[in-house]
């Protein structure tokens, strides 16, 4: 696919690197010639320096024949601009990065009149992935498919939990035979297990199930805490204001420290029922006087990571149970795992797994689409849902008669209200969603799972 991105920021150089690596043909538009230098020696892309909105750069860029236009530039309205341009230059499709709070609530309208495919909030959808995570205190990351009705749970096996030195089919028969274990991380081996697999302690195991079942399996593990209630948040900038409304919704109280003190009047008038204090979330004084200690989460959402990463290391030390950090830096992520700290959640790397599943979803409007994508394991696996259509080609053939490629599970498969994980005699039918956990792989056809000579055609 031949696709532009204006603006070669975090985003955008995300996106350029993870649209590259899959084989399309990437043009970055950017004014700035320094983040294009970066881009043109370390990505297989083509650079243009110019104004994302000016037709006579956009023509360069090549348009008229582009499947799709992303804006992902720091003004709101230039990427509305650059997307009503491009369509009207012939792009086929257009996703525009949109994050003022203001806009939020006409989403829908301006989708319409603009003609937009796609709109991206980073920080919202951070927002709610840090949200998930607080509603669900047990999991270090929790992602949803099939609409909420299935989740992918992220956990570390820890000392004096029960599952440690079992084989999976041990835990199906003793612990629960209603979530699946479909990936482990052991070091930085990432592995998919079979039956024999035994857990170890440490490892890093994903689950996947129903929602309730999921919630059970990690309270009989011995992982289930008491539902959080008090989540102190460092920072005041969108994320912080998207995420104190949702904790708002989830009935948690919410307190938020923000250095600048316009900012605290603006937060004060947003948010009815959080409390916000003017102060340096970065001294320990502060943290102290406003009762770290007695917080049942911390969340480090300011604008810099190592603050973020700071303080949220000084609220584990205080006993915090649930200590998340929004940090920018890929590099940074497996470090800080290893620290300690729970949960670590990057703006741009959900808002390229958003716009990375869209493109697949266009690569293969055939049938096949990809529902939900969410790479995991430090984006060295993916958990990908599938809707099996008419051109599948293994519906209604038993899943142990079917060779799968290496590095691949069927994880779950949801038909209508059923949530079924999968055993050898299961079938995939028409309409099924379903979820598979592939390792090392970029899959955007369904049929792409089968290895060669895998489907034995009844003659």
């Amino acid at each position: 696919m031949k696709i532009i991105i204006i603006g070669d920021g975090k985003v955008g150089y995300t996106l350029a690197e993870n649209l590259s690596q899959e084989g399309n043909d990437v043009t970055i538009i950017d004014k700035d010639p320094e983040p294009l230098k970066k881009a043109s020696e370390y990505l297989d892309v083509m650079c243009i320096r110019g104004n994302g909105v000016s037709t006579n750069i956009l023509m360069e860029a090549g348009v008229n024949e582009a499947d799709l236009l992303i804006a992902a530039t720091t003004s709101d309205e230039m990427n509305m601009v650059c997307c009503l341009t491009a369509k009207k230059l012939g792009a086929q499709h257009t996703i525009a990065r949109i994050r003022d709070p203001e806009y939020a609530s006409e989403l829908s309208a301006l989708k319409r009149d603009l003609g937009l495919d796609m709109v991206i909030n980073p920080e919202h959808a951070c927002a709610n992935e840090i949200g998930r995570v607080l509603s669900y205190p047990a999991a270090v990351y929790v992602e949803p498919f099939a609409k909420g009705r299935v989740e992918l749970a992220e956990l570390k096996a820890v000392n004096g939990m029960p599952l440690i030195g079992m084989k999976l089919k041990e835990i199906s028969a003793r612990i629960s035979s209603s979530i699946l274990i479909g990936a482990v991380i052991r070091g930085e081996e990432v592995i998919i297990p079979n039956g024999d697999f035994q857990i170890n302690e440490n490892d890093i195991i994903y689950i996947i199930g129903r929602p309730i079942n999921v919630y059970n399996f990690c309270s009989r593990v011995g992982l289930y805490k008491d539902k959080t209630k008090n989540v102190m948040i460092i920072g005041g900038g969108r994320i912080a204001y998207y995420l104190a409304q949702y904790l708002e919704e989830a009935g948690m109280k919410a307190k938020i420290i923000e250095i600048d003190k316009d900012r605290c009047y603006e937060l004060s008038d947003l948010l009815q029922n959080t409390l916000i204090i003017n102060g340096d979330g970065s001294e320990e004084a502060v943290l102290n006087s406003e009762n770290l200690c007695d917080m049942d989460a911390f969340v480090a959402v300011t604008g810099r990571d190592e603050e973020n990463l700071l303080t949220a290391l000084y609220a584990k030390q205080c006993g915090v149970h649930k200590v998340i950090a929004k940090i920018n830096r890929e590099n940074y992520i497996s470090l800080i795992k290893d620290m300690g700290i729970d949960s670590v959640v990057s703006p741009k790397q959900i808002t390229a797994n958003s716009i990375i599943r869209y493109v697949r979803g266009l690569k293969n409007a055939m049938g096949n689409t990809v529902e939900t994508l969410y790479k995991i394991i430090g984006g060295k696996a993916e958990a990908i849902e599938f809707i099996a259509g008419q051109s599948t080609k293994f519906l209604n053939k038993p899943l142990r008669d079917l060779k799968l490629k290496e590095g691949i599970i069927v994880a779950t498969i949801v038909r209508k209200n059923e949530i079924i994980i999968p055993h050898g005699k299961d079938m995939i039918r028409q309409g099924d969603s379903v979820i598979l956990i592939v390792k090392d792989k970029h899959i955007s056809d369904f049929n792409d799972i089968i290895a060669a000579g895998g489907l034995h055609y009844e003659h």
